[in-house]
């Protein structure tokens, strides 16, 4: 017990150093887990900059940063003619918090671009997300996936497990081997493609809308035929009658299972099967 409160004494790791925009030069934190025989859950929760998960063979998460260039175009300072900008300020501070086999990533400077990569067991859970300049990568990890980007592309291969992903600029491309069976899904964004790719034997209930696309399918899909439900709403006072219709596609695969959501406003949904 004794030594048990010692490591969850050791809870905060801290890495102090300057990277430089123009420098590939990296550092490392390796964080143990409490219990390395269970399965742990990564949390990286940062505003700019992209997210790279990949799942291996090892026991702890291994994380490291390096600083981006800034995007020109995001920032409102004039830049005089003929002069060129010189970084000031390229510090940060990466910290990774354990407790539980849970490991806490940020950055301390929220408005600098750095991009983190994070190597974690292969059976891991993660919620990772960002804002500005970045995509999220997640390769070979098995696991309950929560998956948010603002302005960037959400990208998986490999996957095993259930996720929840939502973009708002950009597109959620995912690869499956295998799914979680019983375990609902949710895929959305509003100006991206939802592309998705399942195991052939996949079992769901498929609940679809595009309000700008199209729907395509490699799955033969029943689909619900019954027509859709319409609602009526009245507003006396202003005198107003309202009739609104379901506009989601519902349907089946492979005789139906957890519900599957995909939903976008601007671009395509696709539904692929593995070949």
């Amino acid at each position: 017990m004794k030594t048990n409160k010692a490591i969850f004494a050791i809870l905060v790791c801290l890495l102090s150093a300057s990277f430089f925009a123009k420098s590939q030069d990296r550092d490392q934190l390796t964080v143990p887990l409490s219990d390395p025989n269970k399965e742990g859950k990564v949390k990286v929760e940062i505003i700019t900059g992209s997210i790279k998960v990949v799942g291996y063979d090892g026991k702890d998460i291994v994380i490291d940063a390096v600083s981006g260039e800034k995007s020109e175009k995001k920032t409102n300072r004039e830049r005089p003619d003929g002069m060129k900008r010189i970084s000031t300020n390229s510090g940060f501070e990466l910290t990774a918090k354990e407790n539980n086999n849970t490991v806490s990533v940020g950055v301390d400077k929220v408005n600098m671009n750095v991009n983190i990569t994070v190597k974690v067991p292969r059976k891991c859970s993660l919620k990772l997300s960002t804002i500005n300049d970045g995509d999220i990568l997640v390769e070979n990890v098995s696991g309950n996936l929560e998956i948010s980007n603002i302005n960037g592309n959400i990208k998986m291969k490999n996957i095993a497990g259930s996720v929840v992903a939502n973009t708002i600029n950009d597109d959620i491309i995912i690869n499956f081997t295998t799914i979680t069976p019983n375990t609902p899904m949710a895929f959305t964004s509003l100006n991206g493609k939802v592309d998705i790719t399942f195991p052939s034997t996949a079992k769901a209930n498929v609940k679809l809308k595009s309000d700008m696309g199209e729907v395509y399918s490699d799955f033969d899909i029943d689909v619900d035929k019954t027509p859709s439900k319409a609602n009526h709403s009245t507003d006396k006072e202003k005198g107003l009658y309202k009739i609104k219709k379901d506009e989601w596609t519902y349907g089946k695969i492979n005789g139906g299972g957890a519900e599957i959501m995909m939903k976008t406003f601007n671009g395509d949904i696709f539904i692929r099967k593995v070949k």
